[in-house]
């Protein structure tokens, strides 16, 4: 499930630093100055909305969680990653480019908010895995309970979960790592 959440973290990180550096060298109607200070403010902002946003709901599914079945399809997290990744690849491409266009008026303000959404999203996956751990489990969403890449969605009832070397990720949904 932190899988999930994971995976728009990178397309919101990098090319957000990109367009904020981009910003760097235009100097917008605000001046770069006043940009920057104000993308720093909107990072920060962005990140703790990202972050924080559906925690009570995150809680709740985690607490009804019960022992994955026969029956539940898990998915690997290659494949999850990927399917997430191509289908919001025309969103984050035009949240790109938004956030380039917006250093015309304020510089690197758009690249720093969509980088600070890239964080929140990954500081999320850090607090779901640091409960994986605390739990001793990792914790799924079946396939077929997934609606438009929301792990907390209105079809998911329960999080199913697996022991903690179950499956190819890591707790917080990254890589795992076989020796």
């Amino acid at each position: 499930m932190a899988v999930i959440v994971r995976a728009g973290a990178a397309p919101l990180w990098w090319p957000g630093l990109l367009a904020a550096g981009v910003g760097v060298f235009v100097p917008g109607l605000a001046g770069r100055r006043i940009g920057l200070l104000a993308g720093a403010a909107l990072f920060l902002v962005t990140l703790a909305a990202v972050a924080f946003a559906r925690a009570g709901r995150y809680e709740e599914l985690a607490k009804g969680a019960t022992r994955a079945g026969r029956g539940d399809f898990l998915q690997d997290r290659y494949v999850t990653v990927r399917d997430r990744r191509r289908a919001h690849r025309w969103w984050t491409t035009g949240a790109f480019l938004v956030a380039v266009a917006s250093a015309y008026v304020l510089p690197g303000a758009g690249g720093l908010v969509l980088a600070g959404a890239g964080a929140g999203l990954w500081l999320k996956a850090v607090r779901l895995g640091q409960r994986e751990r605390r739990d001793d489990v990792l914790y799924w969403v079946r396939t077929d309970w997934v609606e438009r890449g929301r792990p907390t969605g209105g079809r998911v009832k329960a999080y199913r979960t697996t022991g903690p070397v179950a499956g190819d990720a890591a707790p917080g949904g990254a890589r795992r790592h076989r020796r």
